[in-house]
């Protein structure tokens, strides 16, 4: 098996482009297909700027638009939700979630300037990071206000797609935010309007390389003294959390097993800017923020076509990865 999975990613890079496909203009419904059909990415330079979230969000507007609403914040200790994390309290790595509660719009929006403001850094406690990024078709939910601002589907995607999305989110963050490597069952259309935001994409192809580990899930929590502590989830399943990272090396220096073979594609989103991002792919997010001090996207999740080969294909050769990477785990 080790040797089939090996030839599977060399013959995929072998046959596809290292790097992503930019587009200077809308695709067709037709021309979107067939990106779909090879499950391959690409970016639309400039997509957004006719739409008025593109002109109008500003901090300011958000503030007005959403100052009394009350939604639910993602906080954690270094901006790492959802992401693998080492618990010092028993030595053991889990799959942490983070620690939510619900504020006001303008209590979080306040907090999220701050977190990238170099004078509030020195004057405010940065032990705690607020993110935004409830995966809920929350812009059709709490942020239904700022619905009207962005188009209520992607034309081509939806017209390809014969479908709705499923989901309409939006993230609003600073650059202490970091969404881990993970992968996705939705064709993901990513819109960018302010700030920057810098993916790291790794095809369905090379799931062995990002060597994924089965993982006890955990919540980020507040203990007796108000210290940051991970406490386990009763009654969960384990899940599979990819360890790969841009800097992953042994001691010596070297890449080592099928981590050698991973071939990332880097890819920054500029405001107005948009992202194909096909199902199944691993991504890794970072953001960065201009002189707003605040990151704002928003993405349309359409369910994936799971008849064909893709999904049974993709699966199979996970499963097998996360067989070799998991065998002394019982």
């Amino acid at each position: 098996m080790e040797l089939h999975l090996e030839e599977m990613i060399t013959l995929y890079q072998d046959l596809n482009s290292s790097s992503i496909d930019v587009l200077t203009s809308k695709p067709s419904p037709l021309e979107f297909m067939r990106y779909v059909a090879r499950n391959r990415p690409f970016v639309v330079r400039n997509a957004l700027t006719s739409w008025p979230a593109y002109k109008k969000w500003t901090p300011r507007y958000l503030n007005q638009t959403l100052s009394n609403s009350s939604i639910n914040v993602a906080l954690t200790p270094h901006g790492n939700a959802d992401s693998a994390v080492l618990n010092p309290a028993d030595g053991k790595t889990y799959f942490v979630k983070p620690l939510e509660k619900e504020v006001l719009f303008s209590e979080f929006l306040k907090r999220v300037i701050a977190q990238d403001d170099s004078v509030d850094n020195r004057l405010e406690s940065q032990d705690e990071i607020w993110y935004a990024q409830t995966q809920n078709d929350n812009l059709r939910g709490e942020y239904s206000a700022l619905l009207e601002d962005v188009s209520p589907s992607i034309p081509w995607a939806r017209i390809a797609l014969q479908q709705d999305p499923d989901a309409v989110n939006l993230w609003i963050g600073s650059s202490k935010s970091v969404t881990a490597l993970h992968r996705d069952n939705y064709e993901n259309v990513y819109c960018q309007i302010l700030g920057k935001k810098h993916f790291v994409l790794i095809p369905p192809t090379e799931a062995a390389c990002v060597r994924e580990k089965l993982l006890d899930q955990a919540t980020y929590a507040r203990g007796e003294n108000g210290e940051w502590i991970i406490k386990k989830d009763d009654g969960t399943d384990r899940v599979p959390c990819a360890m790969w990272t841009l800097d992953s090396r042994d001691e010596t220096g070297k890449v080592e097993g099928y981590e050698r073979l991973c071939r990332p594609i880097e890819v920054s989103l500029e405001r107005g800017d948009m992202l194909y991002l096909p199902a199944l792919w691993y991504h890794h997010v970072s953001q960065s923020v201009g002189e707003e001090k605040i990151c704002v996207a928003v993405n349309y999740w359409y369910d994936m076509d799971f008849s064909g080969g893709l999904y049974a294909t993709s699966n199979y050769f996970r499963d097998a990865a996360l067989g070799q990477y998991n065998k002394d785990d019982g």
